[in-house]
């Protein structure tokens, strides 16, 4: 068992929440970026502002009736499986032989994984890299063994797996829609709450949303809940990080404040009371909907992404005619919930605290 544990340890295999929870969840979260999200950006910006060279058909597959064609941002978008495959392998501090191998393995995965593919691929893209890393440089004829390998391994765990891992998250993702269209303002909070908190924890809420297709009212729900962590503790930290600190975590992100969460975990309160405030509002007053990728309800404000999102799914809803028109109260219920309202909670309840001396003069100081 002894000599096992070394070989592990020298391979670089740790079976640890940190490392698959973390770690992976992270990197997935990023390949989703760089892929699906992206893509639909492209896609949305070259629809809405008329650029041709993102309108253009750059690669078709097939021929006739059956043909599909791809934009830039389409092109991005379906290369979702292997971008999130390859930045879990980088990870996990996979060798090159067994990175670049997990492009196919990746591909098969979210392929079989249907509308679940991001958590099948997740889960694959694990088993695949560690398998790949066992092998890797321990033959003379490494270049083969270990890209043959992690793909056999890859591709069949897929086979075996990946439509019930696709299946259960997406029967998951839509029990948790169906279930906040029947109780908007408990599953508003519920959902709100949940993201928002997993958000400021160090895994990724954003691949979260991906995993489980979160979209509709629960992924309005779900931003803002990501909202109410991001602006708060950028506006509650402001007498101590001043606009450098605004502008972390406001747009970058409220994991920033962990170490002192971690200290003083009563810091949290004011975010996160926040965030079950905006969260019905959102379901039940104003109907926000992200009806954009999934993987921007869990963006919140990071990089605006998730007011990307949104904007995204109205105008793919006005496109459809399932929406007549993107209208003011739409813009206004945006500003509110994503901006405004969680500043303006999450800095009146945080006066109180400070009061009582539950939150203390540098509680919240960010070294930047």
């Amino acid at each position: 068992m002894a000599k096992f544990l070394a070989f592990l340890k020298r391979k670089d295999i740790i079976f640890s929440a940190k490392r698959y929870g973390i770690d992976a969840l992270g990197a997935m979260a990023q390949g989703l970026f760089c892929t699906l999200l992206v893509g639909t950006i492209l896609n949305t910006i070259g629809q809405q502002f008329h650029i041709d060279f993102l309108n253009a058909v750059i690669v078709t597959l097939g021929k006739g009736e059956g043909a599909v064609t791809y934009t830039i941002g389409g092109l991005a978008s379906a290369m979702v499986g292997p971008g999130i495959a390859v930045a879990i392998g980088y990870g996990l501090h996979c060798p090159p032989l067994v990175l670049f191998s997990l492009i196919p393995v990746g591909f098969a995965a979210n392929a079989m994984g249907g509308a679940g593919g991001p958590l099948a691929v997740y889960v694959v893209a694990i088993v695949a890299s560690e398998c790949g890393k066992l092998v890797s440089k321990e033959t003379k004829v490494d270049i083969l063994v270990t890209p043959i390998v992690t793909i056999l391994v890859g591709i069949g765990i897929s086979a075996l797996v990946a439509a019930p891992i696709g299946a259960a998250a997406s029967a998951v993702g839509d029990f948790v829609k169906w279930a906040t269209v029947l109780q908007p303002f408990w599953m508003g909070i519920l959902v709100s709450v949940v993201i928002g908190i997993t958000l400021t924890l160090p895994i990724s809420s954003a691949a979260i949303c991906a995993a489980l297709g979160l979209t509709g009212l629960a992924g309005g729900a779900a931003v803002a809940g990501c909202c109410a962590q991001m602006v708060g503790f950028a506006v509650m930290s402001f007498r101590e990080n001043r606009w450098g600190g605004l502008v972390a975590q406001g747009v970058g992100t409220s994991m920033l404040q962990m170490p002192n969460i971690v200290k003083n975990p009563r810091i949290w309160i004011p975010p996160t009371l926040a965030s079950a405030i905006t969260g019905p509002i959102a379901t039940c007053l104003f109907r926000l909907e992200m009806n954009g990728a999934a993987v921007s309800s869990g963006m919140g404000t990071c990089g605006f992404v998730g007011q990307i999102g949104v904007y995204t799914g109205w105008v793919g809803d006005v496109a459809s005619g399932a929406k007549a028109a993107i209208t003011a109260m739409d813009w206004v219920g945006m500003a509110l919930i994503c901006f405004v309202l969680p500043a303006v909670l999450t800095w009146l309840i945080s006066l109180p605290l400070r009061k009582w001396g539950w939150i203390k003069e540098n509680d919240l100081k960010l070294e930047l």
